[in-house]
């Protein structure tokens, strides 16, 4: 898996356009497919770090995709960030339960899709912390 791939599911050209944009400038590849059945064979083709999925999406919704991804051993561990126009907390609650990592509502600001997205997949290991250094040390 490649720390820095995303896989964007995301019908709406405009909306597409700008998240590649940011993400680009974020230092991700970004790979963007348009409809709900391409999403399993790309994922299977190419495993990404995360996948940013809309809810709405033709062919299949992305409720749909989270869940298979959710069930299949080979993609349990691969999060999703599931984008919704419907900000009932029943949708999130939804979403989550078929196996979200993360749900946000639309439009939403900037900021909050870049703390998901970089939390969920970071371009970076994390730093070990001083415990950690500590133990490898032996003190």
């Amino acid at each position: 898996m490649d720390r820095s791939y995303i896989l964007l599911v995301e019908d709406e050209d405009n909306i597409a356009l700008a998240l590649e944009i940011l993400l680009k400038r974020a230092g991700y590849e970004v790979h963007r497919i348009k409809t709900g059945a391409q999403a399993l064979p790309n994922i299977r083709a190419r495993r990404p770090a995360l996948v940013l999925l809309d809810v709405t999406l033709p062919e299949a919704s992305g409720y749909d995709i989270c869940q298979q991804l959710h069930m299949d051993e080979d993609f349990s561990g691969i999060p999703v960030l599931l984008m919704t126009a419907r900000a009932t907390p029943v949708e999130r609650r939804k979403a989550l339960a078929l196996g979200a990592d993360a749900v946000l509502t639309k439009p939403f600001e900037i900021e909050d899709l870049l703390a998901e997205v970089t939390r969920l997949a970071p371009l970076h290991a994390p730093q070990a912390t001083l415990q950690d250094q500590e133990a490898v040390r032996g003190n």
